[in-house]
């Protein structure tokens, strides 16, 4: 066996003979040089023994790779598992708004969940979205949802400074997140939020998804989405926002507490320079063109929550829900209420308050105004919204004082009484009760006229007496008082706690010709599409003052307002009525008036019920109801009230006193609820004509003025 494999050996060493004499000598070179060994260079030895285990490594590389590629296919099948079946997924609808406008169409306020309507994107300012790109997503046109490049970016600078500085979410992912996830730090929520950033990016256009973000992120302050945050700001729509206040706006983003201008305006000013930069990286602005530091909305932010116009944005949102139930759409709500009023109303009493507050005790003040036929066109229920949301024109109760001597003297002449009618002030007792005059004097014979105008509690104690306190709280029912009224002698002095609301709609029927007012705030609500939702109808009126007694009632208020406890509300060229209310202790301070126009009723007072320093109704209340409804009416023809032929302004300031007619005490008869035909203005003029025409003729020596006042 040995010798075998020896010779097997030679076989192979041995050069077999050639027959052709050895050949030639190109033949025996090339035989030579192919048995030579081969020249190897140092490099190539060099570059493959690097390269010898490069085989190992991409085998390995591949198998690991694919192994990966495993995982990450089950884990993002485990979580997709999870998510509810794909035919199912749909961008929720955006929580609808209530949008509140003015009588003349101004934004007064939105309501909802969001705080503003949804715009698109061609109606925002174009530098919204450049500075939300800028600092939030710069690759957002590039990528496919998720961008590794950023991811990777993010991450690096984090491991670098050893913090979690950036997040590496897309504008799709946060958009994702916002719309389908609960806001919770977990591996798998994040898995989640990649599977639906790719879903949304096949479904819609770059255009579409940076709409959805800039309509449903939330910016602080309450505010979510880009037109509620610029109305929040900077008091204006999203459409006008400049290239500072959108770069403020894209950074509160990233924290919108921390970075809330309203809470911490330097930083946020920061914030904003850095938004800035980021956009003169893009090339979206040019460098050191634009600066911050004019820009200062913390002031606005801090105001937006104390403006008059929530308290009746609140009445106005439960009447919506009230008619509607909860609306599943965006709505658009038109009111009664003129914006131009309220900001005028809100500002007059807090200056009041600002510069009589303290020395009068006093804190707070309620105004409301509407037209004659109840149409609400300011309410302030408060000094100040931020820091109290009750509403003290229709939620409080206070006592109105003499302002109730109104029923009184109306259901007087209901009885058969005038204006002319003598009674004598002077002290009284009805049982325990001995109510007395507020100047504690007496003035002896008297004309109800007088009585009213002077607001002589001897007369009204002695009036409520005769006709029944049940009866006048009737009368103040028909005219539209809802609250419990308790039926007793000192009702007449305004004991029993009214809303200042109600209080004022009971005045409505002197200024409309005797017609109960129903107080309304809503004209139309439309959907978004502009179908009408609801529409108010106009109501058939019922007669609460019968046209006989509408005359001298108006007559008598005037007088309150011309020489009476309201002198201080008398306007310039428009006639006016109106009746005064202090409360016990001085507790409550109110006003209560009238035009042809409006009827407005304001109230002084503070909120635990303590007294002031000797506030009266004809003090503060009417000089702010002077002032406001000079405004109010600077643009309106001067009209006489119902029943009035003669202004109150051309009035001498002292009149003698009428001659004294019959009295006697009628018995109580029914007044009539129901509508018993439409008396015009001039219907009631030639009536009343007549009457003092009649009364001449008997009495040719009495003034024609003392005739129609009574006093």
């Amino acid at each position: 066996m040995a010798r075998r494999k020896k010779d097997i050996r030679q076989q192979k060493s041995r050069v077999d003979p050639h027959f052709d004499g050895g050949g030639t000598g190109k033949a025996r070179r090339k035989t030579k040089k192919s048995t030579k060994p081969k020249k190897r260079f140092w490099v190539w030895c060099l570059l493959r023994w690097l390269l010898r285990p490069f085989p190992t490594f991409v085998y390995w590389g591949a198998v690991l790779g694919l192994w990966t590629v495993i995982g990450v296919a089950g884990i993002l099948a485990f979580y997709a598992t999870q998510l509810p079946s794909a035919d199912t997924w749909h961008v929720p609808e955006r929580p609808p708004n209530i949008r509140i406008v003015s009588a003349d169409g101004e934004l007064i306020a939105n309501r909802g969940v969001t705080g503003g309507k949804a715009l698109r994107l061609e109606e925002m300012s174009p530098h919204i979205a450049q500075a939300v790109i800028s600092i939030e997503d710069r690759r957002f046109h590039a990528h496919f949802g998720f961008d590794p490049i950023g991811f990777t970016r993010a991450m690096t600078r984090n491991i670098v400074q050893k913090r979690m500085r950036e997040g590496g979410s897309t504008i799709t992912q946060q958009l994702a997140k916002n719309l389908f996830l609960k806001p919770e730090r977990t591996f798998g929520r994040k898995v989640q939020e990649l599977i639906l950033a790719v879903w949304l990016e096949t479904k819609y256009s770059k255009a579409e998804i940076l709409e959805l973000y800039l309509n449903r992120v939330y910016f602080g302050a309450g505010a979510t989405g880009v037109d509620a945050a610029a109305r929040r700001y900077f008091g204006k729509s999203a459409k006008y926002v400049t290239v500072p206040e959108a770069a403020l706006l894209a950074g509160l983003l990233k924290a919108p507490s921390k970075y809330s201008p309203a809470r911490n305006p330097k930083l946020a000013q920061r914030r904003a320079r850095l938004v800035l930069r980021a956009m003169q990286e893009e090339g979206y602005i040019k460098v050191g063109k634009i600066d911050v530091t004019n820009i200062k909305p913390g002031e606005y932010a801090k105001h937006f929550r104390s403006g008059p116009e929530h308290f009746v944005s609140d009445m106005i949102v439960k009447r919506v829900t009230k008619i509607l139930g909860e609306p599943k759409n965006d709505v658009i709500v038109e009111t009664t209420v003129s914006s131009f009023l309220m900001t005028a109303a809100h500002s007059m009493l807090t200056e009041t308050l600002d510069k009589h507050g303290k020395k009068k005790n006093v804190s707070q003040a309620a105004m409301v105004s509407m037209s004659p036929d109840g149409a609400v066109q300011a309410l302030i229920g408060g000094r100040d919204y931020g820091k109290s949301q009750f509403n003290r024109v229709v939620d409080a109760k206070r006592q109105p004082g003499s302002a109730f001597k109104t029923f009184v003297w109306l259901k007087a002449l209901e009885n058969g009484f005038d204006p002319s009618t003598e009674m004598i002030d002077e002290p009284v007792k009805f049982g325990k009760w001995r109510p007395e005059n507020y100047d504690k004097k007496y003035r002896g014979l008297v004309t109800l006229g007088a009585a009213f105008s002077g607001s002589l509690n001897t007369i009204a104690a002695k009036l409520i007496t005769q006709a029944g306190p049940r009866n006048v709280a009737s009368v103040a029912r028909r005219m539209g008082i809802a609250s419990k009224l308790i039926a007793n002698g000192s009702l007449a002095l305004g004991t029993s706690e009214v809303s200042l609301f109600e209080l004022t709609r009971s005045f409505a029927p002197f200024a409309n010709g005797g017609k109960k007012a129903t107080p309304y705030l809503i004209r139309k609500i439309t959907g978004k599409d502009g179908k009408i939702l609801f529409e108010r109808k106009e109501p058939n009126l019922i007669t609460a003052v019968m046209p006989e007694n509408l005359a001298d009632m108006n007559q008598m208020l005037a007088r309150v307002v011309s020489h009476g406890t309201g002198k201080k509300a008398r306007l310039k060229i428009h006639q006016a009525g109106g009746k005064t209310g202090t409360s016990q202790g001085f507790r409550d301070a109110l006003f209560v008036g009238h035009t042809a126009h409006l009827v407005t009723g304001i109230w002084f007072g503070n909120d635990d019920n303590s007294p002031t320093k000797k506030l009266t109704g004809g003090s503060l209340p009417a000089k702010v109801w002077n002032e406001f409804m000079e405004l109010a009416h600077s643009n309106l023809e001067a009209k006489p009230l119902p029943g009035a032929n003669i202004f109150i302004a051309d009035l001498p300031d002292r009149l003698p006193i009428p001659s004294p007619r019959p009295t006697q005490i009628l018995a109580d008869r029914k007044v009539p609820t129901t509508n018993v035909g439409e008396e015009t203005t001039a219907s009631i003029k030639s009536d009343l004509r007549k009457r003092v025409e009649s009364k001449l003729k008997k009495k040719a020596k009495t003034s024609i003025l003392d005739l129609i006042l009574g006093d």
